[in-house]
Order: structure tokens, then sequence, then C-alpha cells
């Protein structure tokens, strides 16, 4: 069992998927796949494990699938939010990195903000947050090199 973070909490999502369900893996599939052997190649094991991933990928694009897109969007965002976060944290703080990231998050939110339901709040503020403590860091380390 695993969960997905929202605004509201987080959520359980299954990771149960029946093996059988899912399709064999295509061979030669992806970069580099001239050096992997081919599905009938493998050992039977190998086989079954190949049709579990599949099965467990299966699901997880089903789960994702049916789960409402702007919590989607918004977990994601606070995952960008949470790297500028780090970069921000660091000794010193990495701003070029953390810019990217803030860019990223506010590029999003300019994008969708209105379409965010109940997360565009929570995100509204965690962008003015993140672009104040940039802002700080950023005249801070100006005073110090100075």
């Amino acid at each position: 069992m695993s969960t997905l973070w929202t605004p509201d909490g987080e959520h359980p999502v299954s990771r149960d998927s029946p093996a059988s369900s899912a399709p064999a893996p295509a061979p030669d599939a992806g970069a580099g796949s001239e050096d992997l052997p081919s599905f009938d190649e493998l050992s039977p094991e190998d086989q079954e494990r190949a049709r579990q991933m599949a099965a467990e990928m299966a699901e997880a694009q089903r789960q994702l699938a049916e789960a409402p897109v702007e919590i989607v969007v918004a977990n994601h965002a606070m995952g960008i939010y949470e790297l500028a976060a780090i970069h921000l944290s660091q000794e010193p703080p990495n701003l070029e990195a953390a810019k990217i990231a803030i860019d990223a998050f506010s590029g999003i939110m300019d994008a969708v903000e209105s379409r965010l339901g109940e997360a565009r709040a929570t995100l509204t503020q965690a962008r003015s947050q993140i672009q104040m403590a940039f802002v700080q860091l950023s005249q801070q380390q100006a005073g110090d090199q100075a």
C-alpha cells in the first residue's frame, strides 16, 4: 500500500494487481534494447517477473488515470516546491538551481492556477513563501559578498 499526497492530506493507493492480466513487455522496446534479450529468450522466472512488472505498471497507470488531474498536478507542483526549498537550504544556498525550480513552479501556477480547485490556495501560498525565501537569501548572499 502506498500513499498519494494531496493538499487535503494523504490518500492510500493500492498496489495489488493481478499479474496474469498484463501483456508481456514488447521485445526490443526502448533505447539500448539491442543489448537486451527478447522476452522469449528470458527464463520462465524472468518472464513471470516481467509480466508482474508490466501488470504493476499498468495498475499504476490505471490509478493515475482515475485520480483527479488537479490533485496529480498539485502533487507534482509541490515536488518542485520541495526541490527549490532543498536548494535554498544548502550551505551556501544554490540560488541558480532554486531559481530554476521556482520558475518551473511559477510556470505551472501561471498556467493552471485557476483550475486547481482546493489546492489553489495552498499552492499560491507556497509560491509566495518560496519566492520570499529566495529574495531574502539572495540579498543575504549579496551582502555577504560585499
